[in-house]
């Protein structure tokens, strides 16, 4: 057994806006949360994906992380995605046990699922907040809205 030296997840977790992070380029990968829209990928296991498998992979793929396994980068990890969405099914079963379970959680790590997976891969699901009021219907001006207004202009003027 190996003793000493860093370990994965040991210590704090980085933190993007610390100055150490700055210093070392540390900065994690912005994935929308809209999430991927992009081709779905064919099923890379054998045997080939059943019914259900195909449904959680399409829904996989449809996931803010599915932008970072898109990459060429990162396009080692799709049959490792596929490993997860068979183990998820098998996992759904009433019979479950606790080892696929625990492997399911692994996987769930390995391909950045849970939040300690995004942290390990640098990843981070950002949100559109512009979009939102992009998508809010502009609101008319007030009476109340026109006079401040006004006012403002009377005081930038010298009160003319």
């Amino acid at each position: 057994m190996s003793s000493g030296g860093a370990r994965n997840r040991s210590g704090p977790a980085a933190n993007e806006n610390s100055e150490r992070s700055d210093r070392r380029g540390y900065k994690l990968t912005a994935l929308p949360a809209e999430g991927y829209d992009g081709d779905v990928p064919a099923w890379p296991l054998e045997p080939a994906a059943n019914a259900t498998e195909r449904s959680y992979w399409e829904r996989a793929w449809r996931t803010p992380q599915a932008c970072a396994w898109s990459m060429p980068s990162e396009s080692w990890r799709i049959p490792t995605v596929a490993r997860w969405v068979r183990l998820s099914v098998r996992c759904d079963a009433p019979d479950a046990g606790a080892a696929h379970l625990g492997q399911l959680h692994r996987f769930a790590d390995q391909i950045g699922m849970t939040t300690a997976g995004l942290a390990e891969m640098g990843w981070k699901v950002t949100v559109d907040e512009l979009s939102e009021r992009r998508d809010e219907p502009a609101t008319p001006p007030t009476v109340e809205d026109d006079e401040m207004t006004a006012r403002r202009k009377r005081a930038i003027s010298g009160g003319a």
